[in-house]
């Protein structure tokens, strides 16, 4: 693989990795299979930001070697080298953690001018010469963009001494805004020869050139919640275009239901026992903030330093290539189609006509204890479930067979039911709430369940 940067011919082209880890007992098989699945190993660079128990013994129990250990600005630093590949090991304790772009900043830190960046989370598993594949996948787009960059949520794999992997690719969507008023991401499969072109950016794989770590790099300040869609705008702001890679590259373990997560370390009881300065919820707060403020959705300012949008190309470019409108919260139909368009070739030649296209998705997920709803009666004919407004008036009226109904629902527990309502608005109504009720050839309306929307 050859690649040109300044002139000069580079035949032996460096990748440098970023994980941020937090009491994850998957990042030393990430780590492995990494490593052991690269074509050229001693080509990369991996950096890890570890928040655990900063016992390193496991990593000697794996059969990494110890170069080297220091302190970096007072984090201790473990160096470590495996089937030629070079690990650095930024170890913290769990409790010193400050949210997951900070880890990733953490990292960052420590890039040395490699020529390619791949941002990973530590349970990861990889294609053979997955190094490779992605180099040539990236440079395969040069000719239509200039700064390519590969980017979805990888296909999943559950770890076990028989692992189960998902065999297809998928492309990042727009799954729709919370009450705070952040874009949230979902994919959906799609098949194709080439990359397709894509306006989001998923957090836990980003694959382009090393001097994106210089650009874009991670807002430390940014806790969790809205990094993916404040990242993505300040990618494509600076130049940057977003692709979904056209085949398997890594696999990813998304469920992890029983890991510890930082929101469960961090609570309040953790900070009244001084175990952590601030609760995560504290944080998580101000990290929102600082999305709403990248993608000018609020009147409340933040100073974002050098985590801000570029100049290379403007936010409202970026809303129209996503039939997206951040302060509004309003989205182009296409984009909740069934095609599920993310990205739009052709720029609108009239702003206002554009605003007039767009309309409100309001989405909720509705939870019912069982006992509410009588399932078993063999006499209702439909279910009436409505979605009503302040003033009484219906926003959304659906009458579903009782088979149909039984679709709508997903079970919880023992006890409890899922109901997801969703409806398209042109404006935001003010939504009061959900009424559901069965009707019965024989007896007429059967008794209402009412819920706060």
């Amino acid at each position: 693989m050859k690649q040109k940067t300044k002139g000069k011919v580079k035949t032996k082209p460096t990748i440098f990795v970023s994980i941020a880890s937090y009491r994850d007992p998957e990042l030393i098989p990430t780590l492995l299979d990494m490593i052991k699945e690269a074509k050229h190993p001693e080509r990369l660079r991996i950096g890890v930001c570890w928040q655990d128990d900063e016992n390193t013994q496991p990593f000697l129990d794996a059969g990494m070697t110890l170069v080297d250990s220091l302190q970096h600005e007072g984090v201790p630093v473990f160096y470590f080298q495996y089937q030629k590949a070079a690990i650095e090991l930024l170890s913290f304790h769990y409790f010193a953690s400050q949210g997951a772009c900070w880890a990733r900043h953490s990292v960052e830190l420590h890039y040395k001018q490699e020529d390619y960046f791949l941002q990973i989370d530590s349970h990861c598993r990889f294609v053979p010469h997955w190094d490779t594949e992605m180099i040539t996948m990236l440079e395969g787009l040069r000719g239509q963009s200039k700064y390519p960059v590969l980017s979805s949520y990888p296909p999943g794999y559950t770890p076990g001494n028989d692992e189960a992997r998902t065999k297809y690719v998928s492309r990042l969507i727009f799954r729709g805004f919370n009450n705070e008023k952040i874009l949230g991401l979902s994919s959906t499969p799609f098949e194709s020869t080439t990359p397709r072109r894509c306006g989001y950016l998923a957090a836990g794989f980003v694959f382009a050139d090393g001097h994106f770590v210089t650009k874009v790099p991670n807002d430390p300040q940014i806790f969790f919640l809205g990094e993916e869609i404040a990242m993505a705008a300040r990618a494509f702001t600076h130049g940057y275009d977003m692709w979904s890679p056209s085949h398997i590259l890594l696999w990813h373990f998304y469920s992890r239901k029983d890991h510890p997560k930082v929101w469960g370390d961090h609570n309040n009881q953790a900070k009244k026992e001084g175990a952590v300065d601030k609760a995560w919820w504290e944080r998580d707060k101000t990290s929102k903030m600082r999305v709403l403020s990248v993608l000018n959705a609020s009147d409340d300012e933040c100073d974002l330093g050098p985590y801000r949008l570029g100049n290379v190309r403007s936010l409202q470019e970026f809303q129209y290539r996503i039939g997206v409108d951040f302060r509004e919260q309003k989205v182009h139909p296409d984009v909740f189609s069934t095609e599920k368009i993310n990205w739009f070739d052709e720029l609108p030649t009239d702003h206002n006509q554009w605003l007039l296209q767009l309309r409100c998705i309001n989405e909720k997920l509705l939870q019912i204890p069982k006992e509410e709803l009588d399932l078993t009666r063999t006499d209702i004919a439909w279910w009436h479930v409505g979605v009503y407004s302040t003033q009484n008036t219906p926003l959304m009226v659906k009458q579903y067979t009782p088979e149909e109904m039984r679709k709508q629902l997903r079970d919880v527990d023992e006890k409890m039911v899922e109901l997801n309502i969703r409806f398209i608005t042109i404006n935001h109504s003010p939504v009061n709430n959900i009424r559901i009720c069965p009707y019965s050839t024989q007896e007429g309306w059967g008794q209402v369940v009412e819920k706060p929307w």
